[in-house]
């Protein structure tokens, strides 16, 4: 896994993209930037699970990156044998990225990879679970109601979607803190704090929060009648939305 020092060197105004050079050390980069990333992949994996029937079950993975959460939720021990997976990206560099990991494992004829852009029309197949980790804070908030209803018809009834964000807080003083609290998260990962701020300014028009009551509101006004928050910590939250 290739260590992410991709902010060491000033890179100018330049907005932050899925392209080669990110693809090349995401699986580093994301492991040292999402607090408790390990749990939280376990935890959703668990999730999965238990949404899969026996048999004939599918999930998919909207934002797949280098499909990290479809290899973990295939390789648990919960998982049946003959669940299906996809995985959607907007990033041909992500994609690439995630077939290498998929080659010679014993589940790469169960996993379709497919290229689809979020802030366009996008099919999305019959699944009994969706995961989202980290993926509609980069979609443009007008566009992010016409892609939860679209999971929401995709999924078959009683089946989950499962969504990471980085979130908001109304009070001015604690978004603050929250986000001078990552931060520090992040120095004792082994960043900078110019790598930290060249990141924010490359990710400022580009990824876009919202609350998590917004995001509660959006996911019931989409149709999901179960919505709960699953994981907290500060800026960040995890939230399981049930289609009846």
């Amino acid at each position: 896994m290739a260590r992410d020092e991709l902010f060491q060197v000033e890179k100018g105004s330049q907005d932050f993209q899925f392209d080669t050079r990110v693809a090349g050390v995401f699986d580093d980069m994301v492991s040292r930037s999402v607090p408790f990333y390990r749990e939280l992949q376990q935890m959703l994996a668990d999730l999965t699970v238990q949404f899969l029937p026996e048999s004939g079950g599918a999930f998919c993975d909207i934002g797949c990156s280098t499909a990290t959460t479809i290899l973990n939720v295939l390789a648990h021990p919960g998982c049946p044998a003959d669940a299906q997976a996809w995985g959607l990206d907007n990033a041909p560099a992500m994609l690439a990225q995630a077939r290498t990991k998929l080659t010679g494992t014993p589940f790469a004829d169960r996993v379709t990879l497919l290229e689809a852009d979020l802030n366009r029309s996008f099919e999305l197949p019959s699944v009994n679970v969706v995961l989202m980790n980290w993926t509609l804070q980069f979609v443009r908030p007008i566009h992010r109601e016409t892609v939860l209803r679209l999971i929401h018809a995709g999924l078959r009834p009683g089946g989950a979607l499962l969504l990471a964000e980085k979130v908001l807080v109304e009070d001015s003083l604690l978004n603050r803190l929250y986000i001078e609290l990552y931060y520090r998260f992040k120095v004792r990962q082994g960043y900078s704090q110019e790598e930290i701020q060249r990141k924010r300014e490359a990710l400022e028009n580009v990824l876009v929060p919202y609350r998590v009551d917004e995001n509660v509101e959006l996911l019931k006004r989409c149709g999901f009648t179960t919505v709960d928050t699953c994981f907290r910590w500060l800026n960040w939250a995890a939230f399981v939305a049930i289609r009846p």
